[in-house]
């Protein structure tokens, strides 16, 4: 839901009432007497407020205090100042360094105060569009980037295993991972153009790739389930229970998906993927009330298309 109401911080209990009258037929209306209540009223219905009107003469702080507070802390509030006419000099001084989107002189003139704050409301609303639209736009770059993270680990796994059994390996890690639900990865898209962002994933994927094979390197030759399943407890920190390995979570199916762009894959997030290849896949993750448990089992049947569907309900996931 889109913000639509507007805050009135005045030190006159009589002008908050009379705002709230003359206003309320346009959009709801909050009113705090000072810019200690402002601050507090922002912080309780920050998310449903389009306009903060703000007046700058009052005991104590002055009202480019809050509107600086708006500023910083809820950024998309249109901020407006209202003042007398002889302290004209600091609204200009406020709308010079972006503090406020406009000011309304004092003493207000009905037609146009409703006017300014339609304007206000309609600028709150334009913003609130483009913020979606940046937010749709992004969550689609996201999820892009985790799939192609794991149609890439599939082929990582083609060149550092040598077994044949890469694609089962993969499909059980990419059911692990949906199982977790992973988030997108972080990317600060201001930072990443799109030759930056492939070059940093191509060096990620290389680290990836010396961290398996060291891992591959470590497990060596695989003779009997007690092996394998004390060699997965060490490698994640999970718990040997009998014929399973318990984790307290998915970090070990998940972060090699997650994790932010230009940073480098560490030998830990590269186990849990790197014992999946050891073992070809055959091996059971399940989600528990308390975490998660690995065991050993045969070697799954793999649907024609299962990268298609692995690439599309990843890509497809939303961030926390």
């Amino acid at each position: 839901m889109r913000p639509e109401k507007i805050l009135y911080v005045d030190d006159e209990a009589i002008a908050l009432k009379y705002f709230e009258r003359l206003v309320g037929p346009l959009a709801p209306v909050l009113t705090a007497l000072s810019v200690e209540e402002g601050r507090a009223v922002l912080r309780e219905h920050g998310d449903e407020i389009a306009v903060l009107v703000c007046d700058q003469r009052m005991p104590g702080e002055r009202g480019t205090e809050l509107l600086r507070h708006a500023r910083q802390y809820h950024p998309n509030v249109v901020r407006m100042m209202t003042t007398a006419y002889s302290e004209l000099g600091e609204a200009i001084d406020a709308i010079n360094t972006g503090e406020i989107y406009r000011y309304i002189s004092k003493p207000w003139e009905l037609e146009s105060l409703r006017a300014d704050l339609k304007n206000a409301l309609e600028l709150s609303d334009l913003r609130a569009e483009r913020n979606e639209l940046l937010s749709d736009k992004l969550l689609a770059q996201q999820g892009q980037l985790l799939a192609h993270r794991m149609a890439a680990l599939l082929v990582l796994g083609a060149a550092v295993h040598a077994g044949g059994e890469h694609e089962a390996s993969l499909y059980r890690f990419a059911q692990a991972a949906m199982a977790g639900g992973p988030v997108a990865p972080a990317v600060d898209w201001n930072q990443w153009d799109h030759a930056d962002l492939q070059q940093a994933e191509a060096r990620r994927g290389a680290s990836v790739a010396g961290h398996v094979r060291q891992w591959l390197q470590t497990f060596g030759v695989r003779h009997d389930d007690t092996q394998v399943l004390n060699a997965l407890a060490l490698a994640v920190g999970g718990e040997r229970l009998g014929d399973a390995v318990r984790l307290p979570g998915a970090d070990a199916f998940t972060a090699l998906l997650s994790a932010p762009v230009g940073e480098t894959a560490t030998g830990a997030q590269c186990a849990g993927l790197a014992w999946l290849l050891w073992v070809g896949g055959r091996a059971q993750v399940e989600t528990l009330a308390d975490g998660w448990r690995v065991t050993l089992s045969e070697a799954p049947t793999l649907p024609a298309d299962w990268l298609a569907d692995a690439m599309e309900r990843l890509g497809g996931r939303s961030p926390g």
